[in-house]
């Protein structure tokens, strides 16, 4: 299903930062407009304290960018923005520009469910440089958030070693286009069903889903309640036991589970949302095995998060499904992944590409310049280190790579180490040349791209810094541009 034409108006112009639009015009206005530019898009640091991120929104991307366009009633609303002096902003001329504007950039980005890296570039775009400016505030928020959500899903999915995870975030979401992209990242991330119907539809994604306190409290006790359950949906009874007293809301659904047995069917499990839940599991458990119900599930929900799961764990909680809500589908507690879109090169048409850098106080917020490219090694299964080169000069040989924080570290790779080379064709001059494959086949990418890491970069607290460098050349032309716009008056 292609989201924007089914939630949104035919047009996705204007979704864009304001600045975005007076920057365009600007260039159309000094002639500028036919020169090329690169930009890359990637972020400074990981979420959550931890030691990967996983990349994902690209189709979503992909389908806007496909679809780009001003509408008449685009152009015209355009037409009446004013200035601080009360004239219009922008010439008629410039607003007949943006109507016949088709993208014409060359995009290329790491799959969905790659696992990358602070620094690394996810996406590369070059092209006009209008064209590429324009797109940068819808590529930002697209690529931030869903990569935010699947990696944090990604955690909790190794939290719960194992067991099924589900996704039951819709109330608490951003918005209804944020319950959404955040319902299709966490299956990406790897969780096993949603309760979000849309998405299951959109998506493809199971739904899941048991019955509410409300359901319990409507009817003058639980067993009715429960019992009136299972008449209704006797292949879907999962009892939540805590609306009361959880021990006599388990000798209820183990009652009902009885009785649903004897009808030929089989009670799914218990759902527990309060209270002690390494305990509570434990005793419930028990309670269940007694009466024969060894394959019943112990389900939990209740603001949990990985490091809750991780615990819980830890404990010898008896817990074989999790729903986990807020704190997956709004990337709690970070507000967003950081990602950001640097200009790294520009030329006129026919010309050679001149690198760009920019400057910082800050180490980590001055920009690599040039077109760049991510190479991956391996040795053996696992991924050993990640070079960032220039396109022009691809590494040959033996290869140094700088740390980009700390130029004195360095680090050789053999020149027999396998590898393989991260950003992949997407659009060719605004033609798109890539197929996105079924959300499925993302979310396996996810589980065999963490698989290749070492447990270090995976762990929760201080994790292990997988390396990450520069290609010496790459780094010595960084240096010298820096050194070169540092002298600058």
């Amino acid at each position: 299903m292609r989201i924007p034409t089914e939630l949104y108006r035919p047009s996705l112009g204007l979704l864009t930062d304001f600045y975005q639009l007076t920057m365009a015009y600007a260039y159309w206005k000094s002639g500028l407009e036919r020169l090329e530019a690169a930009f890359h898009l990637f972020f400074r640091r990981n979420p959550f304290e931890g030691g990967f991120t996983v990349a994902c929104g690209l189709e979503y991307a992909i389908d806007l960018f496909e679809s780009l366009h001003f509408t008449p009633e685009d152009l015209a609303w355009l037409a009446d923005v004013r200035g601080s002096d009360g004239e219009r902003l922008f010439e008629p001329a410039f607003l007949d520009h943006l109507g016949s504007l088709r993208l014409a950039c060359d995009i290329d980005a790491v799959p969905e469910g790659t696992v990358v890296f602070p620094l690394e570039p996810m996406v590369r775009v070059t092209g006009p440089i209008l064209h590429a400016q324009l797109i940068e505030t819808p590529l930002l928020n697209l690529i931030n958030f869903q990569s935010l959500i699947a990696t944090k899903t990604a955690r909790v999915v190794l939290a719960a070693r194992g067991d099924p995870v589900l996704e039951f975030g819709l109330r608490r979401a951003q918005g209804f286009d944020g319950a959404l992209a955040a319902s299709r990242a966490a299956w990406v991330g790897g969780c096993s069903a949603t309760s979000n119907v849309m998405a299951g539809r959109l998506f493809g994604i199971p739904v899941s889903g048991t019955h509410g306190h409300s359901w319990v409290m409507a009817f003058d006790d639980e067993l009715s309640a429960f019992r009136a359950y299972a008449e209704a949906l006797p292949n879907n009874c999962v009892f939540l036991v805590d609306t009361y007293d959880t021990w006599q809301g388990m000798r209820h659904a183990i009652q009902v589970g009885e009785e649903l047995r004897a009808r030929g069917h089989r009670m799914l499990g218990v759902r527990l949302d309060s209270g002690d839940l390494a305990w509570l599991s434990s005793q419930a458990r028990q309670m269940l095995d007694e009466h024969g119900f060894q394959s019943a599930r112990i389900l939990v929900s209740n603001e949990l998060d990985e490091h809750l799961a991780a615990s819980l764990k830890e404990q010898g909680a008896k817990i074989s499904g999790w729903g986990v809500g807020t704190r997956l589908v709004t990337g709690h507690p970070d507000a967003a992944l950081g990602g950001v879109y640097k200009l790294t090169a520009v030329r006129k048409p026919g010309e050679a590409w001149r690198p760009k850098v920019k400057l910082s106080e800050q180490t980590i917020k001055t920009s690599v310049p040039g077109i760049l490219q991510v190479r991956r090694y391996q040795g053996g299964a696992e991924a050993v280190a990640d070079v960032i080169y220039e396109l022009g000069a691809p590494p040959e040989g033996p290869v140094t790579m700088v740390d980009p924080l700390d130029p004195t570290r360095r680090r050789s790779i053999p020149d027999d180490t396998s590898s393989e080379d991260l950003l992949l064709p997407i659009f060719r001059a605004g033609r798109r040349v890539y197929d996105p494959p079924p959300l499925t086949s993302v979310r396996e990418r996810v589980s065999s791209e963490l698989s290749r890491f070492h447990a270090g970069v995976k762990r929760f607290v201080n994790p292990h810094r997988y390396p990450v460098g520069l290609e010496r050349a790459l780094h010595d032309l960084r240096t010298r541009l820096i050194v070169e716009a540092r002298g600058s008056p």
